[in-house]
């Protein structure tokens, strides 16, 4: 295999669009989700119409274990990643106190641990060569607190916040990390998440023109892509800083209501 990139995430949404974006430009995979059935059937599509070489590894990656293992099954392949994109997350709606603990801490495992380790694991190896990519998804609600996606919300804080450190950590080598921002994107994440109710997914991004912005922002080494905005959100975004945060929190949760 040559030119990996390890995707998490990818047997659905941006992430299976990142695999396709990937195996487009000849580039061999490693395909990281629980789905093993759904992993299959892309790893058959992508091999027949592309003609490169996919690993499938099913993990459930909230487990604190998993990402060693991913790692270690990687490594016994001898396969050297190049692109690492750590693209698995989800979201749950509802008020903190009200929702089951377990999910909200499965959620931390896998938005923030998970996407922690496996950076730190592949790391090491870019670093000893010199050379390597990294994209982490994190998204727009990194950018102010979530009433009704309390942890969600800080979770992609962390993932945005994190990522530009260390890519400043790296800026005298040339590896690059770039921290790609979504906004609400017609993927499965709406329906599992509860927020396809909301007025924040009457309009979605389309998940490959989001995928293609993550990507080729990573290619040219950017620390941030925003993708997936309307004018009005973009508007939003823009007042952000600048609004009370009372107001802004206000704000948010109407708009995470479900009507």
């Amino acid at each position: 295999m040559k030119n990996v990139a390890l995707i998490t995430g990818a047997s659905s949404g941006i992430g299976k669009e990142l695999a396709h974006i990937h195996a487009e430009k000849g580039g061999g995979l490693v395909i990281v989700a629980r789905s093993k059935d759904k992993l299959e059937q892309l790893k058959s599509e992508l091999e027949n119409k592309y003609s490169i070489k996919v690993l499938v590894i099913a993990k459930d990656l909230s487990l604190p274990e998993a990402a060693k293992e991913v790692y270690s099954q990687v490594k016994s392949e001898g396969i050297d990643i190049e692109y690492l994109i750590n693209n698995a997350g989800f979201g749950g709606l509802g008020k903190f106190h009200e929702r089951e603990w377990e999910s909200d801490l499965s959620m931390i495992n896998l938005n923030i641990t998970a996407l922690t380790a496996l950076t730190r694991f592949f790391l090491p190896d870019f670093v000893a060569r010199n050379s390597g990519r990294i994209l982490n998804v994190s998204s727009t609600a990194s950018f102010m607190p979530g009433p009704l996606q309390a942890v969600y919300y800080a979770s992609k804080a962390y993932v945005t916040f994190f990522s530009n450190a260390i890519a400043e950590e790296l800026h005298d080598t040339n590896i690059t990390v770039t921290t790609l921002m979504p906004g609400a994107t017609e993927t499965e994440f709406g329906a599992i998440s509860g927020m396809d109710k909301t007025v924040m997914f009457n309009k979605t991004a389309n998940a490959r023109k989001v995928a293609e912005d993550g990507y080729n922002g990573m290619l040219k080494g950017k620390l941030d892509v925003i993708s997936g905005l309307t004018f009005s959100q973009k508007i939003m975004m823009a007042m952000i800083p600048f609004m009370p945060k009372k107001l802004m929190l206000k704000t948010v949760r109407q708009m995470q209501e479900v009507k």
